[in-house]
């Protein structure tokens, strides 16, 4: 039987805690430990925040005031997304990433005048590009 996902932390009264998450992310909890290192390493800051756009909490990944990455948490996964302006998509394809990312970076559309690098983070196999978009991102301006 397929697992359907769906978007979770839509009551803007249950904060996305450590506590809430582990019960979103069961397993996959340790990936977002992980990210949230990775995060500490280059110095961002996450902040969770309630959206009344998108009914939703998102984290926002930010570095002095840039942000760098916005968040969500779905079933069993956190979603993270690189945006890039168009200036720097021919850059994505000069790094070194598994080419089934790279071609699915290729087929997204994008958003405004910028392109969406979305991230299901299930495992730590995905962490890597992950990071690779991370360093390319804070080398943009």
């Amino acid at each position: 039987m397929e697992q359907i996902n769906y978007l979770v932390l839509r009551d803007p009264n249950i904060y996305p805690d450590p506590e809430v998450l582990k019960n979103i992310l069961k397993d996959t909890y340790p990936v977002y430990e992980h990210i949230l290192q990775l995060y500490e390493k280059y110095g961002f800051l996450l902040e969770w925040r309630y959206y009344n756009d998108g009914k939703a909490w998102l984290g926002k990944v930010t570095f002095k005031k840039k942000t760098v990455i916005w968040m969500s948490a779905w079933t069993g996964f956190i979603k993270a997304t690189i945006y890039f302006p168009e200036k720097y998509t021919e850059g994505i394809h000069n790094l070194e990433l598994n080419p089934d990312l790279l071609d699915f970076i290729k087929s997204t559309n994008n958003v405004g005048r910028s392109k969406p690098c979305m991230f299901e983070l299930k495992s730590m196999d995905i962490i890597p590009d992950f990071e690779t978009l991370i360093k390319y991102k804070l080398t943009c301006k």
